[in-house]
């Protein structure tokens, strides 16, 4: 009995690795169809980060134009390209009718006769500035300096009377409004007469044209001794308000204005104090001294006739004349041209109500 449980002992391992190793090589197999599964999904996956086969050159080119293979025209689908055309199609029509819609919106706006907004509610405001000729020549349109040589035989001033030649040329035609169809008033000298409605005032050209100031002369640049044109800009619907008494007149209003204003009354002639007035001077003591004496034509200003400018037609700015009598030669000079009435402010930075130049004779 003893030798017989021995052997029976000795058999029962052997059947326990036998089933030990049966469970391991299931496993293993399992382990190994995991792997193998793994690999094929592995295979069937997409690889996005791989660089598609491309040819270069000429090939390439060619094939971008037409793939035969995907059907594809400029790597698009005729599906993909009707597509998109649709879009921009919808898309385009839909950008160019609120375009067209925000401009018909804008128009309404707009006048053909007057401004959308006039006096001070426009950028221009309602305060008039003051404009000079002639100007330098437009390759020095910044600068307000005019510098010329007098005389005869080495004198460079006739392309500045060319200039203010040229911008006379409708101040000198007589029939400048009645061809253009309107109705031009004779206002007087010094448009102390009304216009009357739909009138404009009719340039006098015998009281522009006076002394030196006309190009017959050359307008005294060739004597040294020139005549500097001073004119109002234009301001839709602007009225000026002149001023009636001499206490309504500030304090640094030049005294020759007030000695011009008192002058009208004791002459029995208060309707041409009726006006803006007009003065050019040196902006510091030694530019007044170098300046010398002044003469203005037709007058010292302009009249209150020759507004409001309406957009009418024939309209011409009004204009006067400063002539230099007897400027300082080799020296610059500053000078300051203002108008003056009570509706009208200075601003020497921002050339409100004046104008500045300077002046250089040799």
């Amino acid at each position: 009995m003893a030798g017989g449980e021995g052997t029976n002992d000795k058999k029962e391992p052997k059947e326990e690795t036998k089933v030990e190793t049966k469970a391991e090589t299931k496993v293993e197999a399992k382990i190994d169809g995991k792997d193998k599964k793994e690999k094929k999904d592995e295979q069937k996956e997409f690889k996005f980060a791989a660089k598609a086969d491309s040819k270069k050159g000429m090939e390439g080119f060619m094939l971008f134009l037409w793939n035969p293979e995907t059907k594809e025209f400029l790597g698009r689908t005729g599906m993909s390209w009707l597509k998109i055309g649709v879009f921009y199609l919808i898309y385009y029509a839909f950008l160019a009718g609120f375009f067209m819609l925000m401009l018909l919106a804008f128009f309404q706006t707009l006048h053909d006769d007057k401004p959308a907004w006039d006096s001070s509610n426009g950028i221009i405001g309602d305060n008039p500035g003051v404009g000079f000729r002639p100007m330098p020549p437009n390759k020095q349109i910044e600068s307000t300096l005019i510098w010329f040589r007098h005389g005869s035989h080495n004198g460079n001033w006739e392309p500045w009377v060319k200039r203010l030649e040229d911008h006379m040329t409708d101040y000198k035609n007589e029939t400048y409004a009645a061809d253009l169809g309107a109705h031009s008033v004779e206002c007087g000298d010094r448009g102390q007469i009304a216009p009357g409605e739909g009138g404009v005032c009719k340039i006098d050209q015998d009281a522009l044209f006076k002394g030196r100031c006309k190009n017959e002369t050359s307008y005294g640049f060739k004597e040294g001794k020139p005549c500097i044109l001073i004119k109002l800009n234009k301001i839709f619907n602007w009225i000026p308000e002149p001023y009636e008494t001499l206490e309504q007149m500030p304090e640094d209003i030049p005294q020759t204005i007030k000695d011009a204003f008192q002058k009208n009354i004791d002459d029995k002639a208060p309707e041409l104090n009726k006006r803006v007035w007009l003065e050019c001077e040196g902006e510091n003591p030694a530019d007044k001294e170098n300046l010398g004496k002044v003469n203005y034509y037709p007058d010292r200003g302009v009249g209150v006739n020759f507004f409001p400018y309406t957009n009418q037609k024939g309209y011409l700015s009004p204009v006067v004349f400063a002539e230099l009598e007897n400027p300082e030669k080799s020296v610059m000079i500053a000078i300051e041209c203002k108008a003056w009435a009570q509706n009208i402010d200075h601003d020497s930075m921002e050339r409100k109500g004046l104008t500045h130049f300077e002046l250089m004779i040799d």
